[in-house]
C-alpha cells in the first residue's frame, strides 16, 4: 500500500468521523415536541413532588424521586449553551466527499436534519 492510498484511507476515516459527529450533535440537540419547560415550571414541579413525597406509596415515591433527579438535571442543563460550530465546520469540509463516496444524496442528509444552508455551504 503506497502513501497516497494510505492518505486517502485516512481522509475517508476523518470525513466519516466529521459527518457522524455532526449528525449526532443534531440528533442530541433537536427541539423536543410540545410545550417547552421553563425554569419556573420545573421549580414548581419540584416543589409539588417535595410536598407529596411523604404521603406517596413505595413505588410512587421511587418514581417521584427519579422524576426529581431528572428535573434537577434538566434544570442544570438549561443554563448550558451548546455550541456546534466546530462540528458544523468539520461537516461542511467533509460532507461532499463523504456523500459522493457513499452515494448519499442531499435529500438523505436533509432527512437526517441537516439544514439546506449547511448543505449548500458544503457543496452537497
Amino acid at each position: 500500500m503506497d502513501d497516497q492510498h494510505k492518505a486517502k484511507l485516512a481522509q475517508g476515516r476523518n470525513d466519516a468521523r466529521a459527518v457522524k459527529n455532526y449528525l449526532e450533535f443534531l440528533e442530541n440537540n433537536k427541539p423536543k415536541r410540545g410545550r417547552k419547560r421553563t425554569p419556573d415550571t420545573i421549580q414548581k414541579r419540584l416543589a409539588k413532588i417535595e410536598a407529596e413525597l411523604d404521603d406517596a406509596g413505595t413505588l410512587q415515591r421511587l418514581a417521584m424521586l427519579q422524576e426529581q433527579e431528572d428535573l434537577a438535571a434538566e434544570l442544570e442543563k438549561m443554563g448550558e449553551v451548546v455550541d456546534g460550530s466546530e462540528l458544523r465546520a468539520a461537516f461542511v469540509e467533509a460532507a461532499a466527499r463523504y456523500g459522493k463516496s457513499k452515494g448519499i444524496s442531499r435529500g438523505t442528509f436533509r432527512k437526517m436534519g441537516v439544514d439546506a444552508k449547511t448543505l449548500t455551504e458544503a457543496g452537497v
